[in-house]
């Protein structure tokens, strides 16, 4: 599948994060567009902005890291625009903190939980055990519909 990856950038930890993810999902047979490896080079606006849309149009998935207190407002943004094009979209969120929600109630934002194809949560899981999770993600997408 052809997957944009989809996750805030702007620390060492999240750059190292979605780059190991990104590698695995590569190692599984997958082509994967990770915005980082082209922005933090060339900080131009529109030119980011015209190269994230062009491989949001270009994917068959994305793929939306929900880690934090509040996902990434660009994350954010992409998740939407996939969703309006009627692009599955496979949501992931490792972060262990509590929403404090009652049973049901969505973990972030429910404009991102209801537009989600598939929600992966995992407290804490190791890098592989994430891209382990994302992979079977991709795998259910890719079946045919029984």
């Amino acid at each position: 599948m052809r997957i944009y990856f989809a996750g805030p950038l702007f620390t060492t930890g999240e750059r190292d994060f979605n780059a190991a993810v990104g590698a695995r999902l590569r190692e599984a047979g997958h082509e994967v567009f990770l915005p980082q490896d082209q922005e933090l080079n060339a900080y131009d606006p529109a030119r980011i902005f015209r190269n994230d849309v062009d491989h949001v149009d270009w994917s068959t998935v994305v793929v939306g890291i929900m880690d934090g207190p509040d996902p990434d407002s660009g994350t954010a943004w992409e998740i939407g625009y996939a969703y309006a094009k009627g692009t599955p979209i496979i949501l992931l969120r490792t972060d262990f903190r509590e929403w404090g929600g009652r049973t049901g109630e969505a973990p972030y934002n429910l404009m991102l939980t209801e537009s989600a194809t598939e929600r992966i949560e995992l407290a804490t899981p190791s890098v592989q055990a994430a891209a382990d999770a994302l992979i079977a993600a991709l795998a259910r997408l890719e079946a045919p519909a029984a």
